[in-house]
């Protein structure tokens, strides 16, 4: 554009990057999304009280993990798509988490190519209750029981694969993701600061923080 080139990789180094531990778990009840609060630029610590898990209607919710800047874009989009579509439901209902996640993922997807977004949505709605899909770099969509995202997941796919079970009461699944975030927290150097939770049920929204003295051992 008048003969002015701007190399996009170039400005794209030493982005603000959300180096994390996010994970989402269907519980009896509904849904639970945790997450860990570094955001990283780099070995710098950009923020150590981040706030990764993002509402995306009333109880829908999404964990962001890649590009601080991609994720909130995204985020955004989802956000003001859904409030559109919800304008024009019936008086009584909802967009339920899979309008939600199939946004995310059509965004995503489409593009792939200039995005660094890895997402993790879930939410409650009544049709479906408590749902988790995870989005993952390049915008494929996988529903699942219970999903794990971000640089400190590596370190505990075994912990979670060995312990998960279906049908958990709540406080047995806050315990489970407390415990499965502490140990990612404790190994990935990206990842740490405070543990985030949001319940989604068929009651509402309720958030839980930790800080580090109530989850390190």
């Amino acid at each position: 554009m008048n003969g002015i080139s701007v190399d996009i990789n170039h400005l794209k180094k030493g982005e603000v990057n959300l180096g994390t531990s996010i994970m989402a778990v269907k519980f009896k009840d509904g849904v639970i999304l945790g997450a860990d609060s570094r955001t990283t630029t780099g070995s710098y610590i950009a923020n150590r009280v981040t706030d990764k898990l993002t509402q995306i209607h009333d109880t829908i919710y999404c964990c962001r993990s890649g590009s601080a800047a991609d994720t909130q874009a995204v985020a955004d989009m989802v956000k003001y798509y859904l409030q559109i579509y919800a304008s024009q439901l019936p008086f009584d209902e909802k967009p339920t988490t899979e309008v939600a996640a199939n946004v995310f993922q059509e965004i995503c997807y489409n593009n792939k190519d200039n995005l660094s977004a890895g997402i993790i949505c879930a939410g409650y709605d009544s049709k479906n209750k408590g749902s988790v899909y995870s989005i993952p770099i390049g915008g494929s969509i996988h529903k699942q029981d219970y999903a794990i995202a971000g640089s400190g997941s590596t370190f505990i796919y075994g912990w979670c694969n060995e312990n998960f079970k279906q049908e958990m009461e709540q406080d047995e699944c806050v315990a489970f993701i407390k415990t499965a975030l502490s140990e990612a927290i404790k190994w990935d150097g990206s990842s740490g600061g405070l543990i985030r939770m949001v319940i989604l049920t068929e009651k509402g929204v309720e958030r839980k923080v930790f800080y580090p003295e109530d989850y390190q051992k």
